[in-house]
């Protein structure tokens, strides 16, 4: 006899392959919502113990045997989706997962799982909150170790615990304002709202403001440190990207102007993920096509962390103007095409190797040292900024008009700004923004 179902939102249930590409060794196949149960009793023939792994025998509606595994079955709402959730692990042959996996698509009420639709799931039936959903997608995706570690540290909450602290402050703030208006005669009211809420109401925006000063250093670790190379025409940027990726990534070639477009690589260093971007040599004297391409240099080298300007030993005159508001590393390229080049600093070739260790070392601690900026909870999305500045906003709105006497402005403005620190975790409804986060994940995610 089938347990009580959970209440869920959802009465269709759902199903995909929740491992990893195949083939593989082992398969993992994940059914969630009320029909859990009779797909496994459709597909093995009983529902194992609640969190007890079972030895089982997978067959079809026509009873043949389509593989042999282990089944485990997590009963809701204590399962990771809150429903019940099912699951198959087996070989992880292409041909045995899609046997299995139209197996069940042929039992009633079960479908295909849509990208995302598992933790969608978890969330809109409260098991997580938004930002711990972007943070399993930040996980999933994660290349270095500390990109590993900041999605880690954003699963445990803390950024909605942070801001649902600063939300209760705001609705706080605009209680003592409504009772004020509406109870200003009653003695357990406080006298005067200024007393209260306005000091504390400064020291919030000042927090939000130091909150998203981390930002930057947070998006670095997500999406990686930009590094920019700068240089004339056949100063030897292209030879330096493909020596430090170890292969031919950018055409190299002795005549100027080979590179017209943006050639990037991505590399790991100390588990910092650093992105290196070969660009056009930047001359006067170009062709339309060219210019395009020097147009597109600047213009990335304008939103780069760090710029690598590459002078040719063997043409010390090719200098290059660049934005002097991004930190710049000037470097000596071709060392070896010039025996007495004069040079001090990073002096590198691609063509023997020399220096390309040191360099990317001072690629290393530039890069370490802007991700140090990041504190023990930073904003990790832009999605987060855009929606901590509305409330920033709001609030400094409502400073600015503390001292009038339309307290119901002020309190509207207290309730945009709590609104918009509950979208963050996702507490407002907010369909089309819900949409655009799930549709980033993996199909059985």
């Amino acid at each position: 006899m089938l347990n009580d179902q959970p209440q869920t939102l959802f009465h269709d249930t759902i199903f995909a392959l929740s491992s990893g590409r195949l083939p593989a060794g082992i398969a993992v196949v994940r059914i969630s919502g009320p029909h859990a149960q009779p797909a496994l009793l459709a597909t093995i023939g009983k529902v194992p113990p609640p969190r007890t792994a079972r030895y089982c025998i997978v067959r079809d509606a026509a009873g043949e045997e389509l593989d042999r595994g282990l089944a485990l079955f997590f009963p809701g709402p204590n399962s990771e989706t809150g429903e019940d959730i099912a699951e198959l692990h087996l070989h992880g042959g292409k041909a045995i997962v899609a046997a299995v996996l139209k197996a069940l698509g042929r039992v009633e009420g079960l479908r295909h799982a849509e990208a995302g639709e598992f933790t969608r799931r978890a969330f809109l039936n409260g098991k997580i909150d938004l930002t711990t959903v972007e943070a399993l997608g930040d996980l999933v995706s994660a290349e270095t170790e500390a990109q590993r570690r900041f999605a880690q540290a954003n699963t445990r909450s803390r950024q909605a615990e942070l801001y649902a602290s600063w939300r209760q402050r705001l609705l706080h703030a605009r209680a003592m304002i409504e009772a004020e208006l509406d109870f200003s005669d009653e003695g357990d009211v406080p006298g005067s709202v200024a007393s209260t809420i306005w000091a504390d109401m400064a020291s919030l925006a000042a927090e939000m403001a130091d909150h998203l000063a981390g930002y930057h250093s947070a998006e670095i670790v997500r999406d990686g440190f930009q590094v920019v190379i700068l240089g004339a025409p056949n100063a030897g940027k292209s030879s330096l990207l493909n020596a430090i990726a170890r292969r031919d990534v950018a055409i190299v070639s002795d005549e100027a102007g080979t590179t017209r477009d943006l050639v990037e690589i991505a590399i790991d260093l100390d588990g910092l993920k650093i992105i290196l971007t070969d660009t056009a040599g930047i001359r006067e004297q170009a062709g339309n096509v060219e210019q395009m391409g020097i147009e597109r240099a600047r213009a990335r080298a304008r939103s780069a962390d760090l710029l690598l300007v590459l002078t040719p030993a063997d043409d010390p005159g090719q200098i290059v103007s660049h934005a002097s508001d991004v930190p710049a590393l000037e470097v000596l390229s071709k060392a070896d095409l010039a025996v007495n080049h004069g040079g001090s600093g990073l002096i590198v070739s691609a063509r023997t190797g020399a220096g390309i260790a040191e360099l990317l070392e001072s690629i290393r601690q530039r890069a370490e040292s802007a991700a140090a900026g990041i504190g023990d909870i930073v904003p990790s999305q832009a999605r987060h900024v855009n929606l901590i500045q509305l409330a920033i906003a709001a609030l400094q709105r409502a400073l600015a008009g503390k001292d009038s006497h339309y307290l119901e402005e002020n309190a509207e403005e207290f309730r945009q700004a709590a609104d918009s620190l509950g979208r963050i975790a996702g507490r407002i409804d907010a369909e089309d923004m819900l949409d655009a986060i799930f549709s980033n994940f993996c199909i059985g995610k």
